[in-house]
């Protein structure tokens, strides 16, 4: 089942880069007493996500955070290495770069995305949500290829 506007983000213990190497995060960490916008992308370095999805955010970060969102979480199914370099190749400091490496948390969201037809294998559904306190408070998943439902100007436009 998909979470929905309403539902608590499920416990999880997911990765990201801390200065000895990858460190664990749990997501009462990540999204308890906070406001946070989360993306998601099928994959770290792919044109999309790369062109489009991850610049929108890192463009427009300080214009999300000053509508009092305290952080700002991009998340693919890959591990802590690969979204760490990713970040910085695309100057995302700004960001939080969270890998669900074995797509679990993913998986409790019921937003998996079957790309074994393009050698991708198990990866998330294009999508991004406003949390406050744990709670889903806005929920947009592209329904197909392209950016929208879930772009940094669409989940601006909604804080």
């Amino acid at each position: 089942m998909t979470i929905a506007v309403g539902d608590t983000i499920p416990a999880c213990t997911l990765m990201v880069m801390g200065g000895k190497g990858p460190e664990p995060i749990t997501t009462d960490a990540l999204f308890n007493d906070k406001k946070v916008v989360l993306f998601a992308v099928p994959g770290a370095f792919t044109p999309g996500c790369s062109m489009t999805h991850l610049p929108g955010f890192v463009v427009n970060a300080d214009k999300i955070k000053a509508k009092g969102v305290d952080s700002i979480v991009c998340m693919s199914v890959n591990d802590a290495f690969v979204m760490d370099a990713w970040g910085k190749s695309q100057n995302a400091e700004a960001l939080t770069m969270l890998a669900d490496g074995n797509g679990e948390f993913t998986a409790k969201l019921g937003l998996e995305l079957d790309g074994t037809g393009f050698g991708l294998g198990h990866r998330s559904q294009r999508f991004a949500m406003i949390v406050e306190n744990g709670t889903v408070t806005q929920l947009n998943v592209e329904e197909g290829p392209g950016i929208d439902a879930s772009s940094a100007e669409t989940i601006m436009a909604l804080l």
